[in-house]
């Protein structure tokens, strides 16, 4: 029987400790995406407890704390932290197999250098133990950060955002680069009701109306502008209905202007209007060296009721399971075709889909770089060992492993970094089980490099960081 999550955890056999502990282990972090406040890291805020760290905006344990059966006011209620975390470990006693449970013991080891288990008999000694260190006026958003060596990392942001935080980290020179990420989703959903509130909200950050198919491209390519002048490297998609059919420039002024009227459209009008805006961005992206990433297949707020009194973001989406190889085989050759297609990186969040946009993404790699369009780490529902196990073997075989960007956290948790490290022991571990069974030889020199790579270096020069 192993010990419970030593230093070797998930490591199997030397060839893994040895890739991991001596090139692994080392590699700075850099968190292309997430969703992590830059006004909360420039204001270097204190948090007070661990309950407060744990759960506040995590929709991971929300989801599993519900599976527990516990009441919503212990989850996301304004309620004693103490009862809360008491819940919570009581989950995490019980999410045995769930990627919860290894980022707890992770988090609680890394930051805390806790290494007792998590139960009901230990939950006060962890509470003292993880509240002394939070006492540390030291221990800050900046603080976590750095402690997970993170050199970088970008956040998701609004087209109408100000980027006020960004700008004011910039100029104290802060020693993590903090970059926004451009992600538009308001204006491509010409189907929501907030669509023509959002166009007014548009307008007046740039200073005339923002009412025709002309307007939205010119603001649109002023705020791109904008994000670019504070440092943006990337920008994000999310792709949860039909989004791309071949158009023509009148026929998207003839639906936004049904759309202005306030008359009816059809799914087709949505999805023809969609695939429009995405080619104009994806060239723009290009033209400003912007990587596109794309986040296909979810299915968003699905219980009404409690989306009633919850709101958006807290764990009420699933997998879709739509099917769209066409649509997004169409929507990269929009671009690629008058040589525009920027680089692009693939999620999917039904695993259904990988093996179908790995293929894709081979259709539309160049010489311009190296993995120009990336099929990204497992999102979400399949962000957990099986997740990245699978993908690692689905990659490595369809098609190549060594241009692979690595992991990103996708989280508003700043104690999330150590899944980072769970991936790269995964990473490190499916490689030398290769090794060991004879499918690759032992190379010391360029196992340890390709590690390196897929764990940072890649990431670092496909999205152009300069650091």
């Amino acid at each position: 029987m192993k010990a419970f999550m030593d230093e070797n955890f998930l490591l199997d056999n030397d060839t893994a400790i040895k890739l991991y502990h001596e090139h692994a282990k080392k590699m700075p972090i850099f968190d292309f995406h997430n969703h992590l406040s830059a006004k909360e890291i420039y204001e270097n805020i204190h948090y007070d407890n661990i309950s407060d760290l744990w759960l506040s905006g995590d929709h991971y344990k929300w989801r599993a704390m519900r599976a527990m059966g516990i009441d919503e006011k212990w989850i996301t209620g304004k309620s004693d932290p103490y009862t809360k975390y008491t819940y919570y470990v009581k989950t995490i006693q019980n999410a045995i197999g769930n990627p919860l449970y290894h980022w707890t013991h992770l988090e609680l080891q890394r930051y805390f250098n806790i290494h007792t288990p998590l139960i009901p008999k230990t939950q006060d000694q962890i509470w003292q133990e993880a509240n002394k260190v939070l006492a540390d006026p030291k221990v800050t958003t900046r603080y976590l950060l750095e402690k997970q060596n993170v050199v970088a990392l970008c956040t998701t942001d609004d087209p109408i955002d100000d980027l006020k935080y960004h700008r004011l980290l910039q100029e104290e020179g802060s020693s993590i680069k903090v970059l926004p990420t451009f992600r538009p989703d308001a204006i491509v959903s010409i189907e929501k009701e907030s669509f023509k509130d959002y166009l007014d909200k548009l307008s007046k950050v740039v200073g005339y109306p923002v009412n025709s198919i002309d307007t939205i491209e010119k603001a649109l390519i002023e705020r791109i502008d904008y994000f670019k002048s504070i440092g943006c490297l990337v920008s994000d998609h999310s792709l949860e209905t039909p989004f791309y059919k071949e158009t023509t420039k009148e026929e998207i002024k003839t639906i936004l202007h049904k759309r202005l009227q306030n008359l009816p459209l059809t799914n087709e009008d949505i999805q023809i209007y969609k695939g429009y805006l995405l080619t104009f961005l994806g060239k723009q992206y290009h033209q400003h060296e912007i990587v596109m990433q794309f986040h296909i297949g979810a299915l968003r707020n699905n219980s009404k009721r409690r989306f009633n009194i919850l709101g958006p973001d807290t764990g009420l989406d699933s997998m879709n399971d739509f099917n769209y190889a066409s649509m997004i085989g169409g929507l990269l050759n929009a671009m690629d075709e008058t040589n525009e297609l920027p680089r692009v990186v693939l999620y999917c969040l039904n695993a259904k889909d990988n093996e179908m946009l790995i293929s894709m993404a081979g259709n539309f790699q160049d010489d311009s770089c190296l993995g120009k369009v990336q099929f990204g780490v497992p999102w979400w529902f399949n962000d957990h060992k099986l997740g990245m196990e699978r993908q690692l073997d689905q990659l490595a075989s369809i098609g190549l492993l060594s241009p692979f960007i690595g992991m990103l956290t996708d989280s508003r948790s700043f104690l999330s970094f150590p899944r980072h490290e769970y991936f790269r022991r995964i990473l490190c571990n499916k490689i030398a089980n290769w090794i060991e069974n004879g499918e690759y030889p032992y190379d010391e020199e360029y196992l340890g490099q390709l590690i390196e790579n897929i764990c940072f270096n890649n990431a670092k020069n496909f999205f152009q960081l300069k650091i």
